[in-house]
């Protein structure tokens, strides 16, 4: 502690104009303190204002340059030493020694600067107005095809600087991108993938720059793809595959990197994983199961790298993914079920899906989670029953394979994601399908539970989804039985609360729905919608400049069959509709003008 005091106090009084060789000695005097103790004596080295002249030291003619960047290094290791580097000017001439050829003062200047901006907004902020990641990032460029030690230990400790330059700052990690720092790292990394800390630092570099979208348009122009299952492939270590997933799952979020990481073999890896990981019960292999299939689920997001994928069908990755659907791993079951959805996502995959059994599997999959089952597996299966019931030809088929049952059982859930997806699967199942619409249009509870969830208001979904299907139910079977089921369950003023929807196909999937109710079952429904204010409502939307021709022309439709009651007329001729029938009939859109000449033809009659 002495000769640490000494070698302070000389080092301030001559800094200035004494020989190399005594201040060599006060350098390693601090070394040695500091590999001792770092905390106790950088306070030391703080509290003697030595700091201050280290600035001076920082020349690049001086032969003492690399000990006095070292030592910066080691004391900016301490939080709190690092706002005072910045305070005593340190910045400035440590980005000046970037420019010099000495490697151990550019190791040593590159590390100093790394931990002064490590987790600090003023170091970042210095080294930045100081021009310092320019530098660096040219001093990568140049360095990159060497793969001498030395000069892979400079390439690890400035791969190290930038990243703590950038790390979770949006601003600075734009900035490299904009200096093209991405194609070097990527280079960088083909070419040393045999050194394990210099492709650590360019796995977590790329984690860092990964997240921002501009940079994955970057990336989408280099060959990261092939790098990283190359080296993906190569891995044993558990730590050392999370860190690669780690960069893999933000890049797969672009549709271009998803296929070129199908292309490098990215798949075939990750179900070999799978293979391996599945019976497993060390927590590293669950990480890994889970991981592994996530990713397998996001690529198959992109419409190109799915369809590469599904081979018609055939492909051994889809017949693979088939298998996870009966597996006794729910994250399996998961990964599968949605896998399924994203094959879902047009006619011919659909088509194709269930023309092979598809629906079976996801079936028995639910049976499996009705009782206390696993949410996010039941969301995922309906999900996938939903878009394989969208192609016209797969309905029929399905519902005679019994979905819409295996998806009643799941009336009981409180749980809105499970809800959503069981009333939207429902819906397409009923689209144009009068038989089944009308079955579970008489089915008193379903019935009963959509009324509920219309007054969801917590859950929009669930809320809008329950109304479409009540509309739908009426609207494909046409069946009076449907309406007096819908009625007695309470279900009218839904509807016509329905019609003042901000979506038009809303709107309008209520307004027809409430024509064929007065159409067909006009007593029944009369006291329901004279409390819900339906008059008042056809008279505001067609009042309203705003609202679309076909709202328009359905409210008039409604109107026609409306005066088939009389409180319903009674209301209609108290609220001067003629007036606003009347102004309609030079409406723009011909079928507008043509149902209000009709309509006000009826009303003339009537009154």
């Amino acid at each position: 502690a002495d000769n640490l005091s000494e070698a302070l106090k000389k080092l301030k009084i001559t800094s200035t104009d004494s020989t190399a060789d005594s201040l060599e000695g006060c350098l390693d005097c601090l070394l040695q303190a500091l590999a001792q103790n770092n905390m106790e004596t950088s306070e030391k080295i703080q509290k003697s204002g030595v700091l201050q002249v280290f600035a001076s030291l920082l020349t690049p003619q001086s032969s003492c340059t690399a000990k006095v960047a070292n030592i910066i290094a080691e004391v900016a290791r301490n939080e709190f030493m690092r706002n005072p580097c910045v305070d005593a000017g340190l910045i400035p001439p440590l980005v000046q020694l970037l420019n010099c050829k000495d490697q151990e003062v550019l190791l040593q200047t590159g590390r100093a600067l790394g931990n002064i901006c490590y987790d600090s907004h003023e170091g970042r902020n210095a080294v930045d107005h100081a021009g310092g990641a320019h530098i660096v990032v040219d001093h990568l460029r140049s360095l990159c095809s060497k793969t001498d030690p030395a000069s892979e230990k400079l390439l690890t400790v400035f791969c190290g600087m930038l990243m703590n330059y950038s790390n979770e700052n949006d601003t600075l990690q734009s900035q490299l991108i904009n200096m093209g720092v991405i194609p070097t790292l990527v280079k960088l990394l083909g070419i040393h993938c045999q050194n394990a800390a210099l492709t650590e630092m360019c796995l977590v570099a790329f984690g860092n720059l990964a997240e921002l979208e501009s940079s994955k348009e970057q990336f989408a122009y280099t060959n990261i793809a092939e790098e990283l299952v190359k080296l993906f492939k190569k891995q044993i270590e558990h730590d050392k595959k999370e860190m690669i997933f780690e960069v893999l799952a933000p890049l797969a979020e672009n549709d271009v990197i998803k296929l070129q990481l199908v292309e490098a073999g990215l798949v075939e890896c990750l179900l070999e994983i799978v293979q391996k990981t599945v019976d497993s019960e060390k927590e590293d292999d669950i990480a890994e199961l889970k991981t592994a299939s996530d990713l397998m689920v996001l690529l198959l997001l992109g419409d190109e790298s799915m369809q590469k994928l599904f081979e018609g069908g055939k492909g051994s990755v889809f017949q693979r993914v088939l298998s996870w659907i009966p597996s006794n791993s729910h994250q399996l079951q998961l990964a599968g079920a949605l896998a399924i959805a994203n094959f879902a996502r047009n006619d011919g995959n659909c088509i194709h899906m269930v023309d092979n059994g598809i629906v079976q599997k996801l079936m028995d999959l639910l049976d499996r989670h009705v009782e206390d089952g696993n949410v996010t597996v039941q969301h995922a299966a309906l999900s996938a029953l939903r878009n394989l019931a969208i192609p016209v030809v797969n309905k029929a088929k399905m519902l005679s394979a019994g979905v819409a049952e295996a998806v009643l059982k799941f009336l009981r859930s409180e749980m809105p994601p499970v809800q959503f997806k069981l009333l939207g699967t429902l819906r397409m199942l009923i689209d144009a399908q009068a038989e089944a619409a009308e079955q579970l249009g008489k089915n008193v509870k379903l019935v009963e539970r959509l009324v509920e969830w219309c007054e969801a208001k917590d859950h929009a979904g669930v809320m809008g989804e329950s109304n479409r299907l009540l509309s739908a139910l009426i609207r494909h079977s046409k069946s009076k039985d449907v309406i007096r089921t819908i009625v007695q369950s309470g279900g009218i003023k839904h509807l016509v609360t329905m019609a003042t929807s901000e979506h038009v196909i809303m709107q309008n999937e209520a307004l027809v729905a409430l024509a064929l109710i007065a159409a067909l079952e006009l007593v029944t429904a009369e006291k329901d919608l004279e409390n819900a204010q339906l008059v008042q409502i056809l008279h505001r939307l067609l009042s309203d400049d705003r609202s679309a021709p076909e709202i328009k022309y359905n409210s008039m439709v409604l109107i026609c069959a409306l005066i088939g009651s009389e409180p319903l007329q009674k209301e209609v001729q108290s609220m001067a509709f003629l007036e606003v029938i009347s102004k309609l009939r030079s409406h723009e859109n011909k079928t507008v003008a043509q149902q209000a000449s009709l309509t006000e033809q009826r009303l003339a009659v009537e009154s």
